[in-house]
């Protein structure tokens, strides 16, 4: 077949502090990509222009035209409209009710679905990464906060009107730490990356972690997952001791999830994963295997996410190939 008569795909990611945008052909291999700051622009109008300018980026590398693409997926974060395509709010970037949908059907003249980002990247592993094969996967992606997505059957589990899964924001303890939406105790609160380096720079401001005192100060913002890596690997053992105590709190909201859905895999992802991925995949593992019951035991297997940040533009790009042949 002749190259100008294949349909590709374009899979975007539009959480976290970047945006991506990935051009994948028919088999889902991607072909070209293209990131750029989700900050410095003011307003939705130029937010909207930067994912244009972004996603012709990477058409451009892929020497593909518009006219070839069969649709786009799109992984948004905020409380989302998933049938008409808008982003209700979108509070990292400062947006309102934007017309994802219809904005990029207009832009490139083909259908696009927008999805939960971290749905996206649940699936993306369900298709392509760590849960290859699974009947049922949970993702729990532990970062600024904690995010949660279940694919059951190639299906996404999703709410009659939005997403669901918001397993950061279930009650661990009965007190303990806010967490961003002033919940007491939740797993985001106890478990997240900003939790861990919250306690990590009281532990640098005492005199507890050398090592992390001297890559990052005192200053949360500056305490970051490969920061947090290099101390525990230098030997920081109070940082460790943080570490584990979020990742036992983990294995709570993995207990929960087993309990109500009996996945046979769950993939855990995002920042801190990947910087220490033998030390979260083995202790909440043994943790959660300590307190599910004993007919759940051996179930289910944890396992590390493989796709990186190319999880969610690859998973949404698949959600958009599967939700447009349902209809």
């Amino acid at each position: 077949m002749d190259s100008s008569d294949k349909k590709y795909w374009v899979g975007f990611d539009l959480g976290g502090t970047k945006m991506l945008a990935v051009v994948l052909d028919s088999e889902f291999k991607s072909i070209a990509r293209s990131r750029k700051k989700t900050k410095g622009f003011a307003g939705k109008e130029a937010g909207l222009d930067r994912i244009c300018t972004t996603i012709d980026s990477a058409l451009e590398e892929a020497s593909i035209s518009p006219d070839q693409l069969a649709g786009i997926g799109v992984g948004c974060p905020g409380p989302l409209d998933l049938e008409k395509g808008i982003i209700h709010e979108a509070p990292n970037l400062g947006w309102t009710d934007v017309p994802m949908k219809a904005h990029l059907e207009s832009q490139y003249d083909c259908p696009a679905i927008i999805a939960n980002d971290v749905d996206a990247g649940v699936y993306g592993e369900y298709q392509f990464g760590a849960g290859r094969g699974s009947r049922c996967i949970v993702g729990v992606f532990p970062g600024t906060g904690i995010g949660g997505g279940c694919v059951y059957e190639d299906k996404i589990i999703q709410g009659a009107n939005c997403s669901c899964m918001e397993i950061g924001h279930i009650p661990i303890v009965s007190d303990g730490t806010l967490d961003g939406c002033g919940n007491v105790g939740s797993l985001e609160g106890m478990a997240s990356r900003l939790a861990i380096s919250g306690a990590a720079a009281q532990a640098c401001y005492r005199g507890q972690a050398p090592t992390l005192r001297e890559l990052c100060g005192t200053d949360i913002s500056e305490i970051r997952s490969g920061a947090l890596a290099t101390a525990v690997e230098s030997g920081d053992k109070f940082i460790k001791k943080i570490i584990c105590q979020a990742a036992d709190y983990l294995a709570l909201g993995v207990v929960t999830v087993v309990h109500l859905l009996a996945p046979d895999k769950i993939v855990l992802g995002g920042g801190l994963v990947e910087a220490m991925p033998e030390l979260f995949v083995d202790r909440v593992t043994q943790k959660a295997k300590e307190r599910v019951l004993p007919s759940y035991r051996d179930t289910f297997k944890i396992v590390a996410a493989e796709l990186g940040d190319d999880s969610t533009a690859m998973g949404a790009a698949a959600w958009a190939s599967k939700s447009l042949k349902a209809n």
